[in-house]
């Protein structure tokens, strides 16, 4: 009698848990759930299309755990007993096939997407991109726009439906670069540039942040993404050209210093080479030997 209570107990303290993770999705905003750009809602696909694959062989294991327990308990005088039992072609062709065939799904549908989704893969769409270049430092994001000549700090605006070619490096300890409802994530590192291809489908206010921990400051690496209307793009531009803030390189130098939670701010850029030199920083100077 006490396992059957303390069967249902757990089959029904189970099932309130999968209740309260179902009610928490529903009236919650989660920011990959909820995308706001073509490859945010490829990879949002991607994720469920996975997790419900693998719930084909999660959900029944979990309903055997219930059913063998009720039914070969130690009370259950009357359950069928084979010792001499070791094997049955049926049941290892259905727990040895079904998570092959579905591996087999997942390489397929893995295979396609990291081709499709590849970070380093430009977006067309017949408009011309639009360059954004990024240094992550502690604990705050740099962002620079050389076409537009401006740059900003922990704040970063762009055009609806236009493709983003973001070039990201780093000028502390390693971070990752990402705004959950435009797309995946890309690590940002001292002396390397990696890219980042996103857009943002509609006007919309986004979060970003940095997915890697980097130090106590992390908590404070967020910045506001903003996806705006062309006219109110060109606007904020010539808005932040007349902002009386220049930045150059002494400029960047005191903002390497470590703080986090820092508000946006807007700079003219008065050197344009700005974050080549920061690639450069760190790479090995050019010497003798190697000019040979």
């Amino acid at each position: 009698m006490k396992t059957k209570v303390t069967i249902i107990i757990v089959a029904i303290l189970f099932l309130a848990i999968i209740a309260l993770c179902a009610l928490f999705v529903g009236t919650h905003s989660i920011a990959v759930l909820d995308p706001r750009g073509m490859i945010a809602d490829k990879q949002r696909r991607l994720i469920i299309t996975a997790a419900l694959l693998m719930l084909i062989v999660v959900i029944p294991v979990l309903i055997m755990v219930f059913i063998f327990t009720w039914r070969y308990g130690v009370s259950k005088d009357k359950a069928k007993y084979t010792p001499d039992w070791g094997h049955n072609n049926l049941a290892e062709l259905i727990w040895w096939g079904v998570p092959f065939v579905i591996i087999i799904f997942l390489a397929v549908i893995t295979w396609r997407t990291s081709h499709e989704l590849n970070p380093f893969k430009p977006i067309k769409t017949g408009k011309k991109p639009l360059e954004i270049q990024v240094v992550a430092l502690q604990w705050k994001w740099l962002f620079i726009y050389p076409e537009q000549g401006i740059a900003t700090v922990n704040y970063v605006q762009f055009p609806e439906k236009t493709p983003l070619n973001f070039e990201i490096t780093g000028d502390a300890p390693m971070n990752s670069f990402w705004i959950p409802q435009l797309g995946g994530q890309i690590y940002a590192m001292p002396a390397m540039r990696t890219r980042l291809h996103l857009i943002a489908d509609t006007v919309g206010e986004f979060e970003g942040r940095s997915a890697n921990l980097s130090g106590s400051g992390f908590a404070g690496m967020i910045f506001k993404a903003i996806s705006s209307t062309e006219q109110d793009f060109d606007t904020w531009v010539q808005t932040v050209r007349n902002s009386g803030r220049s930045m150059n390189r002494n400029v960047y130098d005191e903002l390497v210093e470590p703080s986090s939670y820092v508000p946006a701010t807007y700079y003219q850029l008065s050197d344009g080479t700005l974050f080549d030199q920061v690639v450069m920083k760190y790479s090995a100077p050019e010497t003798v030997k190697d000019r040979k």
